[in-house]
Formats: structure tokens, sequence, C-alpha cells
């Protein structure tokens, strides 16, 4: 399937990678197909959650443990229940993020994430029985984040310049 994305151009979208939220997403219930679109080298981060219907909407989705690495929303055995068979293994949840003029205010909503079946690709936007914020802050979370793992990377390139390679070896 093609699409034409205002922020993305061109996107050629197999079909299997569509993922199907029957009742839409909270403000958009016309919105039903969408795909995910992100960086493959990178493992986290932010990615977002395109439209198919409507190729000018896309928002902007993180894996809530990036930022609240304890979270576990409670939702209702129903609600669960219309996306199919979902072991925790095929169990992917997103949260959508918020990013103002103003950086340092940029949120999630931990309140009403998307749950999607990865096996059948069913999802749906719920919203949890727990007192989860709607406006969760990020900006010092993801900012310190990074920080550390570019001093990660740093430390393991340092640490691949000192070891020696094998045709350098001394014998003994």
């Amino acid at each position: 399937m093609k699409a034409d994305t205002r922020l993305f151009g061109e996107i050629d979208i197999q079909d299997d990678k569509i993922i199907t939220l029957k009742e839409g997403i909270i403000g958009f219930p016309d919105l039903q197909h969408f795909t995910l679109i992100f960086d493959e080298e990178k493992k986290g981060g932010v990615k977002w959650l395109q439209s198919m219907d409507d190729p000018e909407f896309a928002m902007p989705v993180i894996n809530p443990l990036d930022v609240k690495p304890d979270y576990k929303p409670t939702v209702s055995t129903e609600e669960l229940e219309a996306l199919g068979e979902m072991p925790i293994e095929s169990t992917f949840i997103l949260v959508t993020m918020t990013v103002p003029k103003e950086i340092e205010k940029m949120s999630v909503n931990l309140k009403a994430p998307f749950i999607i079946n990865m096996e059948n690709l069913q999802g749906a936007q719920l919203i949890v029985e727990d007192d989860y914020p709607v406006k969760y802050m990020v900006y010092d979370i993801l900012n310190k984040k990074e920080s550390s793992g570019k001093e990660e990377n740093s430390d393991k390139q340092e640490n691949s310049d000192k070891k020696e390679s094998p045709d350098k070896k001394e014998k003994r």
C-alpha cells in the first residue's frame, strides 16, 4: 500500500505492517489503520504512528518503559479479549508524546496507551484504571538517557581502542 504522508513523503507499506484499531483513537474514531515508522537501527526512542486513512495524521509515540520503567497499566479483561489471544511476548504498548514549542514541557500520556497484539496486528487505545497522568513530563528523563548513552558509547569506543588486535599480541 502506498501512502503520500505529510511528514515522510511517499511511503510504501506492506499490508502485513498495518495495525488495525477497530475503535479508532481517542478524538479520531474514523482513523483505524496505522503503521509504525521508526529508525530500525535505533532499538528504542521515538516512533511515529502514521495513519493510513489520513496521510496528514501522524503522532509521535514511545515505549512507556523508556521513560517509566515500572509502568504496568491495568486494563479490563474484556477490552483485551477484543484484541485476540495475546501472550505477553506479543503485547506491544506505546504511549503518545506531546512535544510543545517549549521542549522542556515534553510529556507522554500514560493514562491512554495503545495496546497492540503483534501476532494479529489488532490494537486499541485504552483508558487505564490506574492513576497515571495524562501529562507525564519526560524531557529530563530522555535528556539524561541520551547523555548517559553518549557516555556509554564513548566508553565502549575508548575500551575498544585499548584492546589489542589478535595480530599484535606478543607471543609468550
